[in-house]
C-alpha cells in the first residue's frame, strides 16, 4: 500500500519546517544598522567627607536671593538638611532652633537647607518658626545634600564644617536630646 500522493499535513509541515527554516537564516544573517551610541554617563557627583573643602554650593533662600554656603565662613556651621514632611527632621527643629539661638557672637552657625519645595517651607514655618537661615534645594541624585556626604539620600542630615571652610563630622539621623550641643563641640 503506497502513501503517494502524500497527505496534505504532512506536506504543510515540510513547508512549515522548509519556511520557518529560511525565515531564520534570513533573520540571523540579515545586516542590522548600527544602534545609535549611548549617551556618556553622567558625571558623578562627588560625595564630600571629613577633611574636605566644603563644596561651592549655592542655593536660594526663601525669598529667592541665592545664597552661597562658603559666606557663612570665619566661624564654624551646622547644615542641617531637612524637609517638612520629614517627621524626625520637624522633631529636632526645635532643639535646632534652640541651640542657634544661645550661640554668642563667634559661635556655630546653623543653616536649614529643605530640601522640598517653598510653599511647603514656608507653611512649616509658621507653624514651627526659627531664627536661623533657610535655603532651598530640590530633592535628587545630585543635589546639595549628597554633595555634602548624603549617598544614602536620608533625611535628617547634618554636616559640622570648620571655621577653616573644612568638613569636620557629618552625621545621618535626627539628634537626640542634649546631643547637638556636644556634636558640634569641634
Amino acid at each position: 500500500m503506497s502513501r503517494w500522493p502524500p497527505r496534505p499535513t504532512v506536506v504543510v509541515g515540510v513547508l512549515a519546517a522548509l519556511l520557518g527554516a529560511a525565515a531564520g537564516a534570513w533573520f540571523f544573517n540579515r545586516s542590522v544598522p548600527a544602534a545609535a551610541p549611548l549617551p556618556p554617563p553622567r558625571p558623578a557627583v562627588a560625595a564630600a567627607r571629613p577633611g574636605d573643602a566644603l563644596p561651592a554650593i549655592t542655593l536660594p533662600d526663601l525669598d529667592g536671593t541665592p545664597v552661597a554656603l562658603a559666606g557663612f565662613g570665619g566661624r564654624p556651621l551646622l547644615i542641617n538638611v531637612w524637609a517638612s514632611w520629614c517627621g524626625p527632621c520637624v522633631e529636632e527643629m526645635p532643639a535646632l532652633a534652640a541651640f542657634a539661638a544661645t550661640q554668642p557672637a563667634d559661635g556655630v552657625q546653623v543653616l536649614g537647607l529643605a530640601l522640598d519645595s517653598r510653599d511647603g517651607v514656608r507653611d512649616f514655618l509658621a507653624r514651627v518658626p526659627v531664627g536661623y537661615p533657610i535655603v532651598l534645594d530640590t530633592p535628587g541624585p545630585a543635589d546639595a545634600s549628597v554633595r555634602l556626604g548624603n549617598t544614602q539620600g536620608l533625611l535628617p542630615y547634618s554636616v559640622l564644617v570648620g571655621a577653616d571652610g573644612r568638613i569636620l563630622k557629618q552625621k545621618l539621623g535626627p539628634f537626640g536630646p542634649g546631643e547637638i550641643e556636644a556634636w558640634a563641640a569641634h
